[in-house]
C-alpha cells in the first residue's frame, strides 16, 4: 500500500502564481509560497503517476543544501516553519508540512546553470557527436560516465514549453550580459565543488546538477531547488564503473523505464506500474538519508 500522494493543490483564498511541472507556487505579495507536489516529469512531460514522499524529499533536501552553501551564495528562503506562515495558510497545515517553503520574490534569471563533473546524459550524446559539450572541447577517447578532468559549466536555455536547449557560454553572455553570466558560472562551479566533496564522504557521486538563480535587491541569489534527485544525477560511489550508464538515486530510473515503452515523449504520458513507483520513491528516500544522515521528516 503506497503512502498518499499529492498531485496538485487548489487554495482558493490565495492567488496562484504558477503551476510548474512539480511545484505549485502562490503569490503572497512580497513573498511566494512554494509547494513541492509528488508529481514527476520526464522528458518535460508530467506523468499521471505521483511518487510517494517525493515532494517532501525535494523540499527538505533543498533546505539542507541551502543551509550548507549559504556562505557561497544567499538563497530565497524566508521560512519553512509553518508556525511562521501567514494566518491564511494555517488551515492548510496538513498539506503544507514538510513540503513547502516561504521564499523571497526574486526576478528569475532565464538560464539553467548546469555543472557536469562526469560525462552522462545529453552531455555524453553531444560529446559522441563532436567531442565537446556546450562548446567546451574535451579530451579524445572519453567513455560514458567518465569523470571529466575538471567540472565544466554547461548552461542551457530555460524553456517554458518543450525541452531546454544546451548552449555555449558566449550565448548566455549575449543573453544576460557577460558580467552576470560569468558570476553565474563561478557560483555554480563553487556550489558543485563544495557539494561534491561533501557527497563523496557520504558515498555519493554527484555526476551533474543544475541551479537556478534570481536577482533580489540587486544581488544574485539561489532560487527554486538545490541538489535534489530531480535536478541532479546521484550515483552510488561503491558501484561506479565508467564506460556504461550508472545505477542512480534519481529520476533517471524512471526515464530508463519509459525508454523501454516506445513512447514518443509527447503527452499524454503513460501510467507507471506500482513497482516502478515504489522503487522510485525508495530511491528518493535513500538519497535523502545518505546525504543528510536523517530519516525524512514526516511531521
Amino acid at each position: 500500500m503506497h503512502a498518499p500522494v499529492l498531485q496538485a493543490t487548489d487554495f482558493k483564498e490565495i492567488k496562484l502564481f504558477k503551476r510548474g511541472k512539480v511545484r505549485d507556487v502562490y503569490d503572497l505579495g512580497a513573498n511566494l509560497l512554494i509547494i513541492s507536489t509528488d508529481r514527476i516529469s520526464c522528458f518535460d512531460v508530467v506523468l499521471p503517476s505521483g511518487i510517494p514522499h517525493k515532494g517532501k524529499v525535494l523540499t527538505q533536501l533543498s533546505l539542507f543544501w541551502f543551509d550548507f552553501v549559504k556562505n557561497i551564495v544567499p538563497n530565497h528562503l524566508v521560512s519553512a516553519d509553518i508556525k511562521k506562515y501567514p494566518q491564511e495558510l494555517l488551515g492548510h497545515r496538513e498539506i503544507l508540512k514538510g513540503r513547502s517553503m516561504l521564499v523571497r520574490k526574486a526576478r528569475a534569471i532565464p538560464v539553467e546553470c548546469v555543472v557536469r563533473g562526469y560525462l552522462s546524459g545529453s552531455g555524453w550524446k553531444e560529446y559522441q557527436a563532436n567531442q565537446s559539450v556546450c562548446g567546451i572541447k574535451l579530451p579524445a577517447s572519453l567513455k560514458e560516465s567518465d569523470k571529466l578532468p575538471r567540472a565544466i559549466f554547461t548552461p542551457s536555455t530555460k524553456e517554458e514549453i518543450g525541452h531546454d536547449i544546451n548552449v555555449t557560454q558566449s550565448y548566455i553572455d549575449d543573453k544576460i550580459g557577460k558580467d552576470l553570466a560569468n558570476q553565474l558560472k563561478e557560483i555554480s562551479l563553487s556550489l558543485y565543488k563544495a557539494a561534491s566533496r561533501y557527497a563523496e564522504k557520504k558515498g555519493v557521486i554527484i555526476a551533474d546538477t543544475k541551479f537556478e538563480f534570481g536577482i533580489y535587491n540587486d544581488k544574485v541569489i539561489l532560487i527554486d531547488e538545490a541538489l535534489t534527485p530531480d535536478s541532479s544525477r546521484f550515483w552510488p560511489a561503491d558501484e561506479y564503473s565508467s564506460g556504461k550508464p550508472q545505477p542512480s538515486f534519481d529520476k533517471q530510473f524512471v526515464r530508463d523505464y519509459l525508454e523501454t515503452l516506445g513512447w514518443d515523449k509527447t503527452p499524454p504520458a503513460p501510467e507507471l506500474p506500482a513497482n516502478i513507483v515504489s522503487q522510485t520513491s525508495q530511491k528518493y528516500l535513500r538519497i535523502f538519508s545518505l546525504l543528510t544522515g536523517k530519516k525524512l521528516l514526516e511531521t
